[in-house]
C-alpha cells in the first residue's frame, strides 16, 4: 500500500466484490500480537490476526469484512490462508535458526469447525511448511460451541491426537462456561478485560475472580486479553493470572517487527502461581449433585472435610485423590474411621492446631506443613510430610467445618534436606578454599560475578559480551580461549552441564571449572551457573 493511500471503508458488496481479487494477489497479512509474562516480561506466544490492505482503500478493518466473509462463506478460505501464512514463517524462522520462536495462536471459526476437510487441509499446510506441531495453537470461541459440545468435544479431540495445544477464546462471555470446562477438554482459556473497563474490581471484579478459580479448579492456564495498563496486570498477577496479551506490552505488528521482537531473545515460559479456593458454600458439598461435589472429587487434587471443636479434629470426608496422597495402600475408611491422617507427634500437631486457628481468625485460606506417622496393616509404618491448605467453610457455636487441600511433600522435603546439607558442607568448605561462583545470562551473555570474583579479581559487577573482556584480561590463558568460547555456544545450545580443569590466571593456577544450565518451561536455556574451585593435590 502506498504511504499516500487514503484509507476508505468499503461497504459490504465492495468487500465482496474485491475478495477475489485479494485473495488472488495475496492482499491479506497477518500480524502478530504477543503474549508476555508479566513476572519476567518474556515473550511466552502469540495471536496471528487477519488484515487487508487494499492497494487503493488502504487497510480494512476485521470488524468490517470477517462479518461479510462469515456470511459468504469466504472465511474458511481465509482462515486457511492465514495458517500457510503463519506456517510459513515458522518455516522461515527455522531454516534461520532463529531459536527463540514461540508457539502460535489461529483462529479457527464455527464455520470452520462444520467443515469436513478442514484439520485434514490444516495438516496439508503444516506438512507442506515441514512445521512441528507444537509451535501451534488452535484458537476455539466459547460461542462456536453453543448447543453442539459433544460434537465439538469430538474435534477438540482430534486436534489433541494430532499433537495441538488448543485455547478458548472469549471464556465467560457466553453461557456456556461451566458446561465448556465440564465436557471439553481445552488446554488454554482466553479471557477478555472486558469486566474491567473503567475500574479495577468491584462487580467486575468478582464476575472475572470467579472464572479465573472455576479455571484454576481445573488447572487450565489462563491468557488475559486486552491488557492496557499496569493496573489491570498487576490484579491479574494477584489473582493468578500472568500470561498478558494486550496493549500495555504490544499492539499487532507485521511480521517483521514481530520478527525483532523474537530475535531480541527475551522469550521464555513461566507457570502462574494459582490460589485453589476462594470461597465455598459447604451445604453443597453433602449433595452429589451439584457442582461443588464434582470439583471435589475430581478437579482439586487431594481434598477433604474435617470438623473441629476445642482443639479436636474429625475427618467428615475425602476423595480418591486425598488417599492416594498418602499411599499406603490405604481406602477412605482407614483415613475417616480410624484417623490414620492426623498421627501427629506433638510438635506437628500444635502446628496445625495453630494453622486451624489462623483461618478461623482470618476467613482466608491458610497452609502449613506437617509431618505425620501413617500405618497400614499390609505396608506397616510410614513417615510423610503433608502440605496442607485449609480454610473456613462453616461456623456454628464453637464448632467451624474447614476444607483442606492436601499434597505429600515428602521426597520434595527429603531433597531440600540432602540440599541443605550438601550447601551446609559446600559453604564451610567455601570458607577453607578458593571457590568462585557467577551466574551467566544466555541472552544477553551478561556475566554477574561473586563478592569474591569482584574483590580478588578486580572484576566489574557486570561483565558484558562475556567471556571476552575475561579472555582478554588474561584471567583465561590463550591457549583455553577457543575450548571456553565453545562452551559459550554449547550452553546456548541446550548443554546441561560442562566441566573441566583449566589452568586460570597469568601464574596457570589449576582450577576445576564448571558449568551448569537452567532452563524455561519450553526448554530452552537461559541462564547458566558458573564455578571455579581450587584444584587440591591428587585431583585430576
Amino acid at each position: 500500500m502506498s504511504d499516500n493511500c487514503q484509507r476508505y471503508f468499503m461497504s459490504k458488496n465492495e468487500i465482496l466484490n474485491c475478495a477475489e481479487e485479494a485473495f488472488r494477489d495475496r492482499h491479506f497479512c497477518v500480524y502478530y500480537q504477543p503474549q508476555f509474562n508479566h513476572i519476567n516480561g518474556r515473550i511466552v506466544g502469540a495471536e496471528a490476526l487477519v488484515r487487508w490492505i487494499h492497494p487503493e482503500y488502504g487497510m480494512q478493518s476485521p470488524g468490517d469484512f470477517i462479518p461479510a466473509f462469515e456470511a459468504n462463506g469466504y472465511i474458511t478460505r481465509l482462515d486457511l490462508y492465514v495458517f500457510d501464512e503463519v506456517c510459513a514463517f515458522i518455516e522461515k524462522c527455522i531454516k534461520d535458526d532463529i531459536k527463540n520462536i514461540v508457539p502460535v495462536s489461529f483462529n479457527v471459526s464455527r464455520h470452520d469447525i462444520y467443515c469436513n476437510d478442514f484439520i485434514d487441509e490444516m495438516e496439508k499446510i503444516r506438512k507442506k511448511h515441514n512445521v512441528p506441531v507444537h509451535y501451534l495453537r488452535v484458537e476455539i470461541t466459547e460461542s462456536a460451541v453453543l448447543g453442539s459440545n459433544d460434537y465439538l468435544a469430538g474435534i477438540v479431540d482430534t486436534f489433541h491426537s494430532l499433537g495441538y495445544i488448543v485455547e478458548m477464546d472469549d471464556f465467560g462471555s457466553g453461557y456456556s462456561s461451566l458446561n465448556v470446562l465440564k465436557d471439553i477438554e481445552v488446554d488454554i482459556i482466553k479471557l477478555d478485560m472486558f469486566f474491567l473497563k473503567g475500574e479495577i474490581g468491584g462487580r467486575g471484579g468478582v464476575i472475572i475472580s470467579s472464572v479465573v478459580r472455576m479455571a484454576n479448579w481445573l488447572a487450565t492456564p489462563i491468557i488475559v486479553e486486552g491488557v492496557e495498563t499496569v493496573e489491570q496486570a498487576d490484579y491479574m498477577k494477584s489473582l493468578g493470572c500472568v500470561y498478558i496479551q494486550g496493549y500495555l506490552y504490544s499492539k499487532p505488528v507485521p511480521e517483521d517487527e514481530y520478527l525483532k521482537l523474537l530475535l531480541s531473545g527475551r522469550t521464555g515460559d513461566a507457570v502462574p502461581t494459582m490460589k485453589i479456593i476462594d470461597k465455598l458454600d459447604a451445604e453443597k458439598f453433602w449433595s452429589p449433585e451439584t457442582f461443588e461435589t464434582l470439583i471435589f472429587n475430581y478437579f482439586v487434587g487431594g481434598a477433604g472435610i474435617f470438623s473441629y471443636e476445642n482443639d479436636q479434629i474429625e475427618m467428615l470426608r475425602v476423595n480418591e485423590k486425598y488417599v492416594e496422597e498418602f499411599g499406603m495402600n490405604m481406602t477412605q475408611r482407614d483415613i475417616i474411621q480410624r484417623r490414620e491422617c492426623f498421627n501427629f507427634d506433638e510438635e506437628n500437631r500444635k502446628i496445625f492446631i495453630d494453622t486451624i486457628r489462623r483461618a478461623i481468625q482470618s476467613n482466608d485460606e491458610e497452609k502449613c506443613e506437617t509431618w505425620r506417622t501413617v500405618h497400614s496393616p499390609c505396608c506397616g509404618d510410614d513417615l510423610i510430610c503433608i502440605r496442607s491448605n485449609m480454610r473456613v467453610i462453616g461456623r456454628a457455636d464453637g464448632q467451624y467445618l474447614l476444607f483442606v487441600n492436601i499434597q505429600n511433600v515428602t521426597a520434595e522435603k527429603k531433597m531440600y534436606a540432602e540440599l541443605y546439607e550438601s550447601e551446609k558442607k559446600f559453604r564451610t568448605a567455601g570458607e577453607h578454599a578458593n571457590i568462585y561462583c557467577w551466574e551467566y545470562d544466555i541472552d544477553t551473555k551478561e556475566m554477574r560475578p561473586c563478592a569474591r570474583c569482584i574483590r580478588d579479581l578486580g572484576m566489574p559487577k557486570i561483565v558484558k559480551n562475556y567471556p571476552e573482556p575475561v579472555i582478554e584480561s588474561g584471567l583465561f590463558p590463550a591457549d583455553y580461549a577457543d575450548m571456553y568460547r565453545d562452551w559459550m555456544k554449547q550452553l546456548e545450545e541446550g548443554a546441561d552441564n560442562l566441566e573441566a580443569i583449566i589452568p586460570l590466571t597469568a601464574d596457570r593456577i589449576p582450577f576445576h571449572v564448571r558449568y551448569t544450565a537452567e532452563f524455561d518451561d519450553n526448554g530452552r536455556p537461559y541462564k547458566a551457573y558458573g564455578s571455579a574451585t581450587l584444584v587440591v593435590d591428587g585431583e585430576k
